[in-house]
């Protein structure tokens, strides 16, 4: 017999490079919630999860349904958002300077801990804690990317020191980049797009950027001045970084923000000579995820999107274009 604590759900997994559908049953744990998904974006991470066996997502927005022992932080009928991490602890170094992404103590990354619980599914059993108010007023839908490609994005632009007056390159204008434009323009920055083609030129204004470059193999751009900072949103096995640090003002930083497990050579010759910083950078905190809620609500910033039904189907069309790089521009699985 299921106790009172026990909730079941569907959920889409990755097994053998396909999606496939799966029913599970959880129990709610002290401070736990079950949160009923209706929305999640799809990320490129998830690819990388294709052959896994576990449930896809981190990417949830849904609203709560259940709550478990002791739970005070939220009440049932509220609107939530659930991303990278599911739980911390609360007490470490990292969770008390505000840092929780690096919890060193109880802390789940993309599912690693719990193969059953993900965004792409119908429910989650998640830490009351570890979710964010939606804004009255903030469609769901566009909630979803927010949650990790607007998060990554906003890490870097509020936590390094940037400042309004430098000038913010953005290299590739897909999921990550157009949110790095619309958010780094809405900050202040002075934004520079780096692109491979003149075809998302017009956009890339639109979105608020001030100049915009067409970059060719180990050229420099004509007219270019050197960067203060750079968000390298674009494919990580590609890049070449010997070239972007020829891009960089002195003391400028890189961070590369796309995953690859693949080794990317660099010149340090040339990255000591300028000072130049390549700066690593995981997606938010708890803290910096309700301010990104908070600042794109206020300024009326929206992710561009694709939608998708919440279904073996769609998920496996939204992975297809998603790999093929023609999403434009954040991918998003909705129940009907």
């Amino acid at each position: 017999m299921p106790s009172d604590t026990s909730v079941s759900f569907d959920v889409f997994r990755g097994i053998d490079g396909k999606i496939t559908s799966d029913h599970v049953t959880k129990s709610l744990g002290d401070n736990e919630i079950f949160v009923q998904t209706t929305h999640s974006g799809l990320c490129g991470t998830d690819l990388h999860y294709l052959h896994s066996g576990k449930v896809l997502g981190h990417e949830g927005v849904g609203i709560v349904r259940r709550l478990g022992p002791g739970v005070t932080s939220v009440k049932v009928g509220d609107r939530v958002g659930f991303g990278y991490t599911r739980k911390v602890c609360g007490k470490c170094r990292h969770c008390l300077s505000g840092w929780d992404q690096f919890c060193e103590n109880v802390v789940d990354f993309e599912n690693k801990a719990d193969a059953d619980i993900g965004s792409l599914s119908n429910g989650v059993v998640w830490d009351a804690d570890a979710v964010v108010p939606i804004p009255d007023g903030y469609e769901s839908a566009e909630a979803a990317p927010l949650l990790c490609a607007g998060s990554t994005v906003w890490t870097v632009l509020t936590e390094y020191g940037i400042k309004a007056t430098d000038r913010v390159g953005v290299l590739g204008i897909g999921g990550l980049g157009h949110l790095a434009i619309k958010l780094g323009a809405a900050l202040g920055c002075h934004v520079v797009v780096l692109s491979s083609s003149e075809s998302k030129r017009e956009e890339a204004f639109e979105f608020g950027a001030k100049e915009y470059f067409v970059l060719k193999s180990g050229e420099q751009p004509e007219g270019l001045k050197p960067l203060d900072h750079l968000l390298v949103c674009g494919s990580a096995t590609s890049t070449d970084y010997t070239f972007l640090v020829s891009l960089m003002e002195v003391h400028g930083s890189i961070y590369p923000l796309t995953v690859s497990s693949d080794k990317v050579p660099i010149r340090l010759h040339d990255a000591v000579l300028r000072g130049v910083r390549i700066q690593g950078s995981l997606t938010s905190s708890r803290r910096s995820l309700r301010s990104l809620f908070q600042f794109a609500a206020e300024r009326n910033i929206h992710p561009v999107l694709q939608t998708f039904p919440m279904s073996v189907d769609g998920i496996e069309t939204a992975a297809g274009i998603l790999n093929s790089g023609k999403m434009r521009y954040r991918g998003v699985l909705c129940w009907e």
